[in-house]
């Protein structure tokens, strides 16, 4: 089934000098699996620290996707949180002899997908979206205090993006493992459902009808292109670096 996913993706530097970005993804007959991460703590170091993470997720697959398959589904969470460890042990490995690993840090979000569930990890505010094509099923909840704000009812999705504290994550991935990945179980990707993951560069000026677009059956690697233009117009010569991945059964 899996052979069928349609998958686009895109990363831009936006308005800065360096993309600290990393996405990659793998497809294969039994499983997909797809990462988004945004680095931060400088601009050597962010872009190390996803590109390390990433690096560390792909490297360890081939052990934890076969746990995921063979162990009882009450295991998923825990095999899961156990996968972003191991990445974050390579991440670990892969800064050695670079003294500004301990502070470098990336946001991130996984997405697996097979015949029995789709699941999540993600740490700071790099998000996923599950959409049809009447409506957004669910995002993933920030790890931010503007993600408390919303919860609390002090502004609304739309202002999210608009925020003065917009960038004041609460949560991120470290080689010190200060923090932990939050790991959620969901359904099987049903036919015709669109999954996108993107960092906060892509998300953050975008409005329901984007993601209406990105939703209709008919859209595509070039729906995904005309909406992240939009999302730079709209930062207005002070975009983030931008990155997102498009995935449609």
């Amino acid at each position: 089934m899996f052979d069928n996913l349609e998958v686009y993706q895109l990363t831009s530097a936006g308005d800065r000098a360096v993309n600290q970005d990393c996405m990659a993804y793998t497809v294969c007959s039994e499983y997909g699996l797809f990462v988004v991460a945004d680095g931060l703590g400088g601009h050597e170091a962010g872009e190390k620290a996803s590109h390390f993470f990433c690096q560390g997720i792909f490297r360890q697959a081939p052990k934890y996707q076969k746990l995921l398959q063979q162990e009882p589904r009450e295991r998923t969470k825990d095999i899961m949180t156990a996968w972003v460890d191991a990445a974050i042990a390579e991440m670990k490995l892969l800064f050695s002899g670079y003294e500004e690993g301990v502070n470098a840090h990336t946001t991130c979000v996984i997405l697996y997908l097979d015949d029995n569930f789709s699941v999540t990890a993600h740490c700071g505010d790099s998000r996923i979206y599950r959409l049809n094509e009447k409506e957004v099923l669910w995002r993933t909840k920030d790890h931010s205090l503007i993600q408390q704000q919303l919860t609390d009812g002090n502004i609304s999705e739309q202002e999210m993006g608009l925020h003065p504290e917009q960038n004041q994550v609460l949560r991120t991935i470290n080689i010190l493992k200060i923090n932990q990945a939050e790991v959620n179980i969901y359904p099987p990707i049903q036919k015709g459902e669109t999954f996108v993951l993107c960092t906060d560069g892509f998300w953050e000026f975008i409005k329901e009808k984007d993601l209406q677009l990105l939703a209709d059956l008919s859209s595509g690697r070039d729906e995904l292109r005309k909406v992240a233009k939009m999302m730079h117009l709209r930062a207005n010569g002070k975009g983030d670096n931008l990155t997102a991945q498009w995935i449609r059964l």
